[in-house]
């Protein structure tokens, strides 16, 4: 995998670690390719019913490196940087299984882009949350003008993005940035319970209920729209005596039902 992203299976429970505490767990091109293998690795897993992200040490992640993507130019910081990291939350927000995001350390730039792709983000009193980066001339590339905003809506976005605020875990609660706030050290306990809660429900629910409420996010809307009809169709009568009808080579007779 990556020397800086570990991913464990426990039982039900996949876990992903941001290990690159000394950097602020800060990602670069390596880490964000192996972030992408990872939920891939999660949604090839027929056994996970539920996932947990988080990162090592005082922050959960100060986004992307900047040693990383400072010093490329405009085209291939496009092609290669900013997509690479579409790709990656993308794959990690569309997940089958819910994703818990706990939130040890303070989650700006990029790093709040990555817990925005989350289903449920529990935050330890102290943590901070922004989106820094037009204070230093760019904007976020992540979806954060995008993901953010149909999440968490327009107005909290444009005080982080345009002003620069910064929000206490706390104040994060109460404009819905995040789900929960539990004491300092108190966030992989409180995600393992509610991990637990999520793995005990039926799981082709939990997963169905999962990709309806993308939908109606707008995230990856189409997917989930075929993929019910899809499986509506499957044990009908009618998809029997089409396939048996291809077989001998002759006009299906459909019944409806």
């Amino acid at each position: 995998m990556n020397a800086f992203v570990e991913l464990r299976f426990e039982g039900p429970c996949a876990f992903l670690t941001l290990k690159r505490p000394d950097k602020l767990n800060a990602l670069d091109r390596s880490m964000i390719d192996a972030l992408l293998e990872s939920a891939r690795a999660i949604d090839a897993s027929t056994d996970m019913r539920v996932a947990i992200l988080s990162g090592e040490g005082k922050a959960f992640c100060a986004g992307g490196d900047i040693a990383a993507w400072g010093d490329l130019p405009p085209l291939e910081m496009w092609r290669d940087w900013t997509r690479a990291g579409h790709r990656a939350l993308e794959a990690l927000a569309r997940l089958r299984v819910p994703l818990i995001v706990v939130l040890a350390g303070h989650a700006l730039g990029g790093g709040l882009e990555l817990a925005a792709v989350g289903d449920i983000r529990i935050a330890e009193s102290g943590v901070k949350l922004g989106l820094p980066e037009s204070g230093l001339g760019m904007a976020p590339g992540w979806s954060g003008t995008q993901r953010l905003v149909r999440r968490f809506g327009a107005s909290i976005v444009r005080r982080m993005a345009l002003a620069g605020a910064v929000f206490t875990a706390e104040e994060a609660l109460t404009l819905g940035l995040v789900d929960e706030v539990v004491a300092k050290g108190k966030g992989a306990s409180r995600a393992h319970v509610l991990a637990a809660d999520i793995a005990k429900r039926g799981p082709l629910a939990v997963q169905m209920i999962k990709s309806m409420i993308n939908a109606a996010e707008g995230e990856d809307r189409d997917a989930p729209i075929e993929g019910l009809a899809g499986a509506l169709t499957a044990y009908t009568e009618d998809l029997a005596e089409g396939r048996a009808a291809f077989r001998a080579k002759r006009a299906p007779v459909f019944s409806g039902r």
